[in-house]
């Protein structure tokens, strides 16, 4: 089957930013399916505000190596979050998007930000501790300098702004602070300075399972989150396993994590204010509130999953997609590297 894929004529990104609009860059993991988090707190947000930016969208496969993952799942994984980004409507003629790993300059600057960035400025990074836990002594180095490498992906293209959810901020600070003291060290403007957007409204969705902590696809209870992916059978089964308390009163109420956290998805997929939806489920228990997320959930990821699995079933296609896109940023990551040596006085 032949798909359109929103081929460009003309690459997009060959050519530095337009003056009238700010560049964003954003990229997700390979690792696992999108679930509904990534959905409703980054990529609809960069759908819906794609006419206003000069977009550059990565699969951060560098990223996943950080933590071990089978060499074939990486590689499924990675056409799979190409086909879900398009198939939830990013637009080819509005963004490029490509595998951070095509695109070599992500690592070369990767090495040389490493001999900038202070152990200090890394050993305070919370994420590290977080995902090495007990194992710190023995995890790979790359998990360690991982803020490095975020901070060359986005310094490369020159970014204005960087879409991330509030747990990120810390990130992109490190950033911010390494491309003022590499500017600093040089006296010359070598890296644009990038500023965190952090989205509030709808941006924080929780885990099914445990509403005080964020939804993850590395979760290892799979009813913890909702993959965009997953059946309908299997929305409604997990929405019905949905943590929630024993009041049964359908309202927000930051002491009740549980059903807020499901309002919170009810509220981000409707568009309806707080008041609208009390008013909606007012004398009315959790059964029939949890049926109406359910349906709601299955009418909003129905057309994404039927675009995708059009998507996946092309691969030359979206393989075709994915050296576009890497084509199209190259000369832009080789632009900042040119500036970036001739200040080190490299080569």
């Amino acid at each position: 089957m032949s798909v359109d894929m929103n081929q460009k004529v003309q690459p997009a990104m060959a050519q530095d930013k337009p003056a009238t609009k700010k560049r964003v860059f954003s990229g997700i993991q390979p690792t696992n399916n999108i679930h509904l988090g990534n959905y409703l707190g980054a990529i609809r947000n960069w759908v819906e505000t794609q006419d206003q930016y000069d977009n550059i969208f990565c699969i951060v496969d560098l990223h996943a190596i950080t933590l071990p993952i089978e060499p074939k799942e990486l590689h499924s994984n990675i056409r799979k979050l190409a086909a879900l980004y398009l198939a939830c409507g990013l637009d080819l003629s509005k963004c490029s998007l490509f595998v951070q790993s095509h695109v070599h300059q992500h690592a070369e600057l990767s090495w040389i930000l490493n001999c900038y960035t202070p152990m200090g400025w890394l050993n305070r990074m919370t994420q590290f501790k977080t995902k090495a836990g007990e194992d710190m002594e023995s995890v790979g180095t790359g998990l360690y300098c991982y803020p490095v490498l975020m901070a060359g992906d986005i310094l490369l293209y020159q970014t204005d702004m960087v879409p991330v959810g509030d747990d990120q901020r810390q990130h992109v600070e490190l950033t911010r602070d390494l491309a003022q003291r590499f500017n600093g060290l040089y006296n010359k403007p070598v890296f644009t300075i990038p500023k965190a957007d952090i989205r509030t409204a709808g941006a924080r969705i929780m885990s099914l399972a445990d509403p005080t902590k964020k939804m993850s696809k590395s979760d290892p209870n799979p009813n913890a989150y909702i993959t965009l992916l997953d059946d309908p059978k299997t929305i409604k089964k997990k929405i019905g396993r949905a943590t929630t308390d024993s009041e049964r009163l359908v309202t927000f109420d930051p002491a009740r994590p549980g059903i807020t956290n499901l309002l919170t998805i009810y509220q981000a997929l409707t568009g309806q204010s707080q008041q609208h939806i009390e008013a909606e489920f007012a004398g009315k228990g959790y059964g029939d509130f949890k049926a109406a997320l359910t349906d709601c959930l299955v009418e909003t990821l129905a057309p994404i999953q039927q675009r995708y699995h059009e998507l996946i079933s092309d691969m030359p296609a979206l393989e075709g997609v994915l050296k576009q896109g890497a084509d199209e940023v190259r000369p832009l990551a080789e632009k900042t590297m040119i500036k970036v040596k001739k200040a080190i006085g490299l080569g």
